[in-house]
């Protein structure tokens, strides 16, 4: 049995259009699903967060238009998690469970029905979906807490027909040229690791660092997919990382003989590489130049 998933994350919409740094959002993420448009035989389409750059109910209306759009045209579902720009309120009013039937229909489970935080189930022909809820508000970094590594391992207790992915915002991996990286990152990977380890995991994917990236969680693949809204280029001088424009996503291919198997998307943008930011890689501070004293 074989599926593909739509991997894209951050998005970063928001109320007025652009993100903090001016970029346009919603062109971002049009361009990225209209160069996906030909990607054959897609079940399923995850978003890993980052949705709403302000938290506001515009940011998740406008995510959930597009990506909606494009799950319904395929008759496939369409998944949700929260991460550290996202306000759970608001994505819960849009976004419900954050899994949603190609007509929109909420299909998820959720860990608590009567808390705010959105950890949620669902299957996609016998394939299972796990979001986590790693958001720790006011926060870059994230954190999975117990009840949810609990309500995780219980759950993965039996396997399913087609195996799981688990889905969260913030990587519980990081590259370690990049201390600023590695601190926003999930801040208890081994607490996630011991809960996977042994199970049908076929992997984890994950945003937040805008940049393609995979290693090892207790031997389960971990995965994340360059951001939408900006990706993060490491070609900077040492001590900086560049963000610089070009919409990505990931198709991801599980269940063949190279399971999982991973292919990054660029969208086709004119100003694709255009410098956004730098940030310096020790304290995430945005800085003037790339020959800024450091």
């Amino acid at each position: 049995m074989t599926h593909r998933v739509l991997h894209l994350s951050d998005p970063h919409l928001a109320a007025p259009g652009v993100d903090n740094y001016g970029v346009d959002a919603g062109a971002s993420l049009d361009r990225i699903l209209y160069d996906a448009r030909f990607v054959p035989d897609i079940d399923l389409v995850v978003v890993s967060g980052d949705l709403a750059d302000d938290g506001s109910v515009e940011g998740y209306v406008g995510v959930l238009d597009r990506v909606g759009r494009f799950a319904a045209e395929r008759g496939i579902p369409h998944v949700y998690t929260t991460g550290n720009h996202d306000i759970r309120k608001p994505f819960a009013s849009v976004l419900g469970s954050g899994h949603l039937s190609p007509d929109g229909t909420d299909i998820g489970r959720l860990l608590d029905a009567t808390s705010e935080v959105r950890a949620a189930v669902s299957e996609v022909s016998g394939l299972r979906v796990i979001t986590l809820d790693s958001l720790v508000p006011g926060s870059v970094h994230g954190h999975v807490g117990e009840d949810q590594l609990e309500w995780l391992r219980t759950t993965l207790a039996e396997p399913a027909p087609a195996g799981t992915i688990v889905v969260l915002h913030h990587p519980p991996i990081a590259v370690h040229s990049s201390p600023f990286m590695k601190s926003v990152g999930l801040r208890n990977p081994a607490d996630l690791g011991a809960a996977v380890a042994g199970s049908d995991v076929h992997v984890v994917l994950c945003g937040h660092f805008h940049l393609q990236l995979t290693g090892l969680l207790q031997g389960v693949p971990v995965w994340a997919t360059p951001g939408v809204i900006t990706r993060i280029d490491l070609t900077a001088l040492p001590g900086l990382d560049r963000a610089v424009k070009g919409a990505g996503a990931t198709v991801v291919d599980l269940g063949g003989p190279a399971s999982p198997m991973f292919h990054t998307l660029q969208a086709r943008d004119p100003e694709a590489g255009a410098q956004v930011y730098l940030l310096n890689s020790l304290t995430g501070a945005v800085v003037e130049d790339e020959s800024a004293s450091l």
